[in-house]
């Protein structure tokens, strides 16, 4: 399990590293800074999906969770969600530390 999560990690990262530089690119292109809100992002990716989240939200769970919560998340950069989460999931799914200092013997 921690493999998965560890290669779902180093997806993400990739990920918002090839947005980071997607964006850039398109900065410098349009003189003006510019980055790729993760709703844009979800929205490219999962189409009429992504649009049927919002009644499901507001019918299911609250319809305050969509607009002061969800809607601000959306807001966020790509780039900058892709590279926290990956780097979450890889902190995550990480060998744990050895402990130093037990003694082992009887």
């Amino acid at each position: 399990m921690r493999f998965l999560v560890r290669i779902l990690g180093y997806l993400l990262v990739a990920g918002g590293f090839v947005v980071l530089l997607t964006d850039g690119a398109r900065s410098i292109a349009n003189s003006a800074l510019r980055f790729t809100p993760l709703g844009e992002t979800l929205l490219a990716l999962f189409g009429e999906r992504f649009r049927q989240l919002q009644p499901a939200v507001e019918r299911n769970l609250h319809p305050l969770l969509w607009d002061p919560v969800l809607l601000h998340l959306m807001l966020v950069p790509t780039a900058l969600a892709g590279l926290l989460l990956g780097f979450l999931l890889l902190w995550l799914g990480a060998e744990p530390k050895p402990l130093i200092g037990i003694v082992t013997r009887r």
